[in-house]
């Protein structure tokens, strides 16, 4: 239709132009005639600019309402929620930073404690302090960092850190027991040399199985193989869950032998059997307290992480991991600070003295 209205006016405009002669009055009437066809066609073509802008409009406004609406635009503008589980486990891990960081500087602070049952006490005091650190910059990592290798990198930490926890408890445990076992020749034969070796050896193993995710043991390439701790893969969990089990038991073993041993050294001491007896039993119900509180800390996530999978709900994730995690908050009262050296050292750096009461009767390491 406008073109034909524009072809019309053409052809009067061609046709006046041509020099076809007419009346004045007739020309008037064709040149106001091919006026309004002008106009008409600069409105129309005005009309059809116009609803080809508001279709153009409104298939931008679409579009930014798809995109708006899209779940990647929601969940950049929706608030961060943290889980509560997580923020126990960052206090935890703030607990057990403070309190091994404590035994670490006094052992470190006071030369008299160098010998190899203070190592191993170092030692265990250093992997809670890094498994502290860890929980702390795991909660940073997965709230503001969540990158696949700040993960690898965070679960590697923990792993390694929790598994020389886990070993240098057993560490104290085998000096413990020796120092029973071979009470006349233990001195001698423990030498600072020996305990540094085994120190070494208990790191090097535990690096390794820190460093097994980032090498490729893990489960980004497939989900269905991820254990309840992402991205630790089943198999590494289930060989990590069973190796616990087996220290635990040698654990188990070697405290029962430290119970005979005790025993038969107080039938021995007829002169001391009172004494004897006495310490005898407040040794055994200490070694039980350690024991329980041991299997009650580590057990059930041992047995969860056999079972489970990464299908199971997050919740008995965290409700098994946080328990084990609090075994590294009562190791320093466990091994550290129930001793009378490190509690001498932990009052002359307090308040410079040491109260009338205390009791300096000389500790091994076969005292529990």
């Amino acid at each position: 239709m406008q073109f034909a209205v524009f072809s019309t006016g053409c052809q009067l405009l061609s046709y006046d132009r041509h020099g076809l002669r007419a009346s004045s009055g007739k020309k008037k009437a064709l040149q106001l005639h091919g006026t309004e066809m002008i106009h008409s066609l600069a409105a129309a073509m005005s009309n059809q600019l116009q609803n080809t802008t508001s279709l153009s409009t409104a298939g931008t406004w679409n579009l930014l309402d798809v995109r708006n609406s899209s779940p990647v635009r929601t969940t950049e503008l929706r608030p961060l929620l943290v889980s509560p589980w997580d923020i126990a486990l960052c206090v935890t891990g703030t607990l057990i930073s403070c309190e091994n960081a404590i035994v670490i500087a006094i052992l470190f602070y006071t030369p008299t404690l160098r010998a190899p049952m203070f190592i191993l006490i170092g030692s265990l005091a250093f992997a809670d302090l890094l498994a502290g650190l860890g929980l702390i910059l795991n909660f940073v990592f997965i709230y503001m960092l969540n990158t696949e290798f700040v993960t690898l990198i965070s679960v590697g930490l923990l792993i390694a850190a929790f598994s020389a926890s886990v070993l240098n408890i057993l560490a104290i445990t085998v000096d413990r027991y020796l120092s029973l076992y071979n009470a006349l020749t233990y001195h001698t034969e423990r030498t600072m040399t020996f305990t540094y070796v085994m120190v070494v050896l208990i790191w090097l193993v535990c690096i390794t199985l820190g460093l097994l995710p980032v090498l490729g043991w893990n489960c980004f390439r497939d989900e269905t193989s991820c254990s309840i701790c992402r991205p630790v893969t089943k198999n590494n969990a289930v060989v990590l869950a069973v190796t616990f089990l087996l220290v635990f038991a040698l654990m188990m073993q070697l405290y029962l032998q430290i119970c005979k041993i005790a025993f038969r050294h107080a039938q021995q001491i007829a002169v001391q059997h009172q004494f004897m007896a006495i310490s005898t039993t407040k040794g055994v119900s200490t070694l039980s307290v350690i024991l329980c509180t041991f299997a009650a800390c580590w057990m059930p996530f041992a047995m969860y992480s056999i079972v489970a999978d990464s299908s199971y709900p997050m919740i008995y994730t965290y409700a098994t991991v946080l328990p084990a995690t609090c075994n590294s908050v009562i190791n320093p009262i466990i091994y550290a600070y129930r001793n009378p050296d490190i509690q001498k050292s932990l009052w002359l750096a307090c308040c410079g003295c040491v109260p009338s009461n205390f009791s300096l009767r000389p500790r091994t390491s076969s005292d529990v």
